[in-house]
């Protein structure tokens, strides 16, 4: 098996080779729009699976789907091709067929993969496995709100409560808003006002499209690390041609699929070829409007990951798009076509220039903006690690499909997927959500028959009160009855004594007489 993969040969018929062990320092594919750039991640993309190398690649613009179709004889640009090939020696003139010299159509082995679910197996992972410092980059926090994004992730960990999906999440905002006093003392300050924009912006993500992504079934990283049985590297396509309209959506899972990598695979020092290699399409998106922080994030990754087996090449337009501390871990340079109609551009292609190692045959400043379609300027390392003297360079042809895989040809390849069955349905287990949910209900039954109680004691004890009362009335009575009776004897007695006086009267009277 071939120990580099050869990219094309330049004006002085010097092949460039990326040498397999010089892979994972990285690499930088830069140039204008319509330059070549998308044939040349084609090109390496085929290279590494043939070499066993299994590839991850996004896939902005629909393009690079064709790699999973083998070229054809009937494709309108065959005879450019084969022109191309015969330039730089890939195939003689004495052409006879597309075996010669090792070029050959053929498609590479291919997983299809979407965030949406629609192009592709869908993507997911969990609020938890997303972690609070790149969730709180996705939903554009302050740096307060992304304390108390923090402070949430701390109280799911201790209250044992899986985050999985963003109803998880709300779920346990509200509880955080419900229960700030208490939170607060423990944990740190929460305001309902830091809580709210938190929530807003978690709405913002669920119209981007973000809610199809947290969940379960999760992506399992072996499942992006597969090689055929034939010793192929499978490569993964991301349909990213709807996903670039959210760029944080896209940026941040990007950056989370390389911290994961960063975080899962053990150190293998200097392998003979990587484990895997990443393409990071549109990398500008990564770095506009990022904290310096997180800037410091993925330099620290960049640097580290190397030692993973992990390469990663940045595709951007121009190179002044990447810091400066990111870029200078970049090793392997391909440099298409820059414009140079503003002071800007102007500087980018200075700048671009004086990253290469000159050479003296040409003025590499002049010619980058010189350079033809399918041209570049190509500086790789070799054994020693050092840049190559940069070569004007004529990028050999792809072996797959030059453009897309078909919708039907898409569709066939999804359903013979070997990873189809793990991740096409989702799953929704317990998690803070229905947690929450419970709790909120039990202390609803608790405070119903808390209330309850309370109510049937009032009214036992109104009625004690109602039958005291009328007790108290039976014995008022009762005592009145016989004070009214002894004053009728009292009555009746003194009648009867003053009525035997005055008829005594009468008749002593009638006696005198």
């Amino acid at each position: 098996m071939t120990d580099h993969i050869f990219v094309g040969t330049d004006t002085e018929d010097v092949k460039q080779n990326l040498l397999l062990k010089m892979a994972n320092r990285h690499g930088l594919i830069a140039g204008a729009t319509g330059t070549g750039k998308t044939v040349t991640l084609q090109i390496l993309t085929e290279g590494f699976s043939k070499a066993g190398v299994p590839v991850f690649a996004a896939d902005v613009k629909g393009d690079l789907s064709g790699i999973s179709q083998a070229g054809s004889e009937k494709h309108k640009l065959h005879e450019k091709l084969l022109s191309r090939a015969r330039k730089i020696g890939l195939i003689g003139n004495d052409y006879e067929g597309m075996l010669q010299k090792g070029y050959g159509y053929e498609a590479m082995p291919t997983l299809f993969w979407d965030l949406y679910g629609k192009q592709g197996h869908p993507v997911r992972t969990t609020i938890s496995e997303m972690g609070p410092t790149l969730l709180a980059r996705l939903m554009e926090l302050n740096e307060t709100q992304e304390g108390i994004l923090t402070i949430a992730f701390e109280l799911a960990d201790d209250e044992g409560m899986f985050l999985l999906d963003l109803k998880d999440l709300r779920a346990l905002l509200n509880f955080l808003s419900d229960n700030k006093a208490e939170i607060s003392r423990e944990y740190g300050n929460v305001t309902s006002q830091s809580v709210a924009a938190i929530q807003r912006s978690l709405l913002r993500l669920e119209r981007a499209g973000a809610e199809q992504f947290f969940g379960e079934p999760a992506l399992k990283l072996e499942d992006l690390m597969r090689v055929n049985e034939d010793g192929k590297g499978v490569v993964s396509i991301l349909a990213a041609d709807k996903l670039i309209n959210s760029p944080s959506l896209y940026a941040t899972f990007l950056l989370w699929l390389l911290s994961e990598l960063f975080e899962e695979l053990p150190e293998v020092g200097n392998p003979d070829k990587p484990k895997m290699v990443f393409f990071f399409d549109e990398a500008h998106l990564l770095f506009d409007d990022a904290p310096d922080a997180l800037i410091d994030k993925i330099e620290q990754v960049a640097r580290l990951i190397r030692s993973k087996g992990v390469g990663v090449f940045f595709v951007t337009q121009n190179p002044m798009d990447i810091p400066d501390s990111v870029l200078g871990q970049l090793g392997n340079r391909i440099q298409h076509a820059l414009r140079a109609y503003t002071p800007k551009e102007q500087r980018a292609v200075r700048a671009a220039a004086s990253s290469f190692r000159e050479n003296p045959a040409f003025d590499t400043e002049e010619v980058i903006t010189d350079l033809g379609v399918g041209e570049a300027l190509v500086s790789l390392l070799d054994e020693d690690g050092v840049p190559g003297i940069v070569g004007r360079t004529l990028i050999r042809p792809p072996a797959s499909r030059l453009g897309p895989a078909t919708r039907p040809e898409r569709k066939a390849i999804i359903a013979n997927s070997p990873v189809g069955e793990a991740y096409d349905k989702s799953v929704d287990r317990e998690s803070a959500y229905e947690v929450l949910a419970k709790r909120a209900e039990a202390m609803e039954k608790a405070a119903a028959k808390a209330e309850a109680d309370a109510q049937k004691a009032k009214e036992k004890a109104a009625r004690k009160k109602t039958t005291s009362r009328r007790s108290s009335s039976r014995r008022k009575k009762t005592a009145s009855d016989h004070i009214l009776h002894e004053i009728k004897l009292v009555g009746r007695q003194l009648m009867r004594t003053e009525s035997r006086r005055i008829i005594r009267g009468i008749l002593g009277g009638f006696m005198r007489k």
